[in-house]
């Protein structure tokens, strides 16, 4: 009788150790809902867009920048570019809700893939959870990518490729075609987290992290304004217009270090301006020049 009440006891802790590590299964959260952007954050990414000039706090190197230099506002009004859906590393820095979805194996009731739509330009994502791989480098590329998820305890991990070319900023700032994506979607209760890390070998010479969050509305609807756009050029402009500044020629890049007192190497970005160290090479670099018009010297 001994040895039969040892094997029961046996058996009841291995039971429980293999439930004590079957977490992930049921430490899965819900991310479905409507949620609403707190526009807090970034607030100036979220409203007029940054200054020109201003690529403070980037790990950006030589070749953004020198795109970043040749871009003009202009190109936001150009009538190929009034319709462009923000893509799926952009869309979320923008003022815009979120709404969030699964689908479900109507056999398995597994979640075979979540489905993102941004309230701007209503751009939709499908996050695979089946455990498929990316494709071929050579398969097209979308503004949306190609994402594949799984949870790592009750955080959804999300990877992005297949990218069209983006923008990190609204002030020119370039992302390339080959940048990955990796996301991590985290619920707190009725706050919604996303740390979103971006990769790019093209033109970040260290990861970039940025976070947005959203709170949860039960009654949460899109806005009809933003389901259709029509593009209507309001400024008239020649024919083949492009819109740009060649090398040396953009008369803006200072104006943003002036007008706060940065300097103007502080202000041209690049890994090392987004430590807390950097603040000791602040104190030894030469003020900016005066605003154009600033009798000021």
């Amino acid at each position: 009788m001994l040895n039969i009440y040892r094997v029961h006891v046996l058996v009841v802790f291995a039971l429980f150790a293999a439930a004590s590590t079957a977490v992930p299964a049921f430490a899965q959260a819900d991310l479905s809902g409507g949620w609403i952007t707190k526009a807090h954050e970034d607030a100036i990414e979220r409203s007029d867009g940054p200054e020109i000039g201003d690529y403070t706090g980037l790990p950006i190197n030589d070749a953004a920048r020198m795109r970043a230099d040749a871009w003009d506002a202009e190109e936001i009004e150009t009538l190929e570019h009034l319709c462009q859906k923000h893509p799926a590393d952009y869309a979320p820095r923008g003022p815009s809700n979120l709404r969030m979805w699964p689908e479900m194996d109507p056999f398995s009731r597994t979640v075979t893939a979540w489905r993102t739509e941004m309230t701007y330009m209503l751009p939709q994502r499908t996050i695979y959870m089946d455990g498929r791989p990316h494709p071929s480098a050579n398969t097209l590329h979308t503004s949306q990518g190609f994402s594949t998820g799984e949870w790592e305890g009750d955080k959804l991990k999300v990877i992005t490729t297949h990218l069209k070319e983006g923008r990190i900023r609204r002030n020119g700032i370039p992302r390339s075609p080959n940048a990955t994506l990796t996301e991590y979607y985290i619920r707190h209760h009725n706050i919604l987290t996303l740390v979103a890390h971006t990769d790019d070998p093209a033109y970040l010479t260290e990861p970039l992290i940025r976070t947005t969050s959203w709170v949860l509305d039960e009654n949460f609807q899109f806005s009809p304004r933003h389901d259709q756009c029509i593009p209507n050029a309001s400024v008239p402009r020649p024919n083949g217009f492009v819109a740009f500044h060649l090398p040396g020629e953009n008369p803006y890049l200072t104006e943003f270090a002036s007008r706060h007192n940065v300097p103007v190497e502080a202000a041209r970005g690049g890994a090392e301006t987004m430590y807390p160290e950097y603040v000791r090479k602040l104190a030894n670099l030469p003020p900016p020049p005066p605003l154009p018009g600033d009798k000021k010297q």
